[in-house]
């Protein structure tokens, strides 16, 4: 069965629809069984994060109307990419695309934590002193608009199909949301869960103050290029419950849990901090 005009046809209602869903369950979860105690108001945060949602989305859709779909529906109509090059089937054509494409965001979240240009945009998503659902969404409409760019050279290059680019941003979407949850999971549940997704504890330590906790566990979804590439890291030196989340230097509300401030921080700080081998820290040593 030929999935491919339906997803073209409803692609905003199916993300939607997902996104939704998967905010209301996460919410939920975060109210039923949290992690840890908020430091600001939700009510505060909350406007802010989902501010910068709704002016990014606004944003994507007049700067690239056609989407990631609609781009990949067009790559295949004129033959572009490897995957449209070569007789593929479809049962491993689409797992093999969501993973490279995974792969690729690993090395995105890599890159803007390496150069200090761009952790001068990325800052805005660390710089949240709590850490709940809505902070997976929080970034500088800068570098939600370069994300893109680098998305659509991805498809240009890799050719996926329509089918497989919905999969992997609906994937995207509800892992960022899920790892980003202020949710409590069992231990054994969290343990198993690491060898594929990435769980809430786990991409915490990568909001941790310090910065060689900061700079490990760069995955959104999948766990495994972490831990191939030697960036992954257990556990923080702090417990989960008491670590200190967000930046040196940034913890006052109006620059960090408002949407002007929010807006401005990449204007306001230096090209530096926690970029990649530009500083140097006392305790390397991993937490088992």
């Amino acid at each position: 069965m030929n999935f491919e005009p339906f997803v073209l046809g409803h692609e905003p209602a199916i993300r939607l629809g997902f996104f939704v869903g998967v905010f209301t369950l996460v919410a939920l979860w975060e109210v039923a069984a949290p992690r840890r105690v908020l430091t600001l108001s939700r009510t505060l945060r909350w406007t802010s994060n989902l501010g910068l949602v709704v002016l990014n989305t606004m944003l994507l859709r007049l700067l690239f109307p056609i989407a990631a779909v609609g781009l990949a529906a067009f790559c295949a109509a004129h033959g572009w990419g490897l995957l449209n090059h070569f007789a593929v089937p479809v049962w491993l054509a689409v797992p093999l695309a969501v993973i490279a494409m995974d792969f690729v965001i690993w090395l995105q979240h890599v890159m803007v934590h390496a150069v200090p240009l761009l952790w001068r945009l990325h800052q805005v998503h660390h710089a949240d002193p709590d850490y709940d659902l809505t902070t997976g969404a929080r970034f500088h409409p800068i570098e939600i608009a370069l994300s893109m760019l680098i998305k659509f050279a991805t498809l240009t290059v890799l050719g996926p199909s329509v089918l497989a680019v919905m999969i992997f941003e609906v994937m995207l979407n509800a892992t960022a949301m899920f790892n980003h949850g202020n949710i409590r999971l069992p231990a054994k549940l969290d343990g198993a869960l690491r060898w594929i997704l990435v769980t809430p504890d786990m991409h915490r330590v990568h909001h941790s103050v310090e910065s060689d906790e900061c700079n490990t566990n760069f995955g959104f979804s999948l766990t495994w290029w972490d831990r191939l590439f030697g960036t992954y890291r257990a556990q923080a030196r702090a417990p989960q419950t008491t670590m200190a989340i967000g930046l040196h230097g940034h913890t006052h509300p109006s620059e960090v849990a408002r949407l002007g401030g929010m807006l401005m921080m990449p204007f306001r700080t230096q090209a530096d901090g926690y970029a990649i081998n530009r500083r140097q820290w006392s305790d390397k040593t991993p937490a088992s």
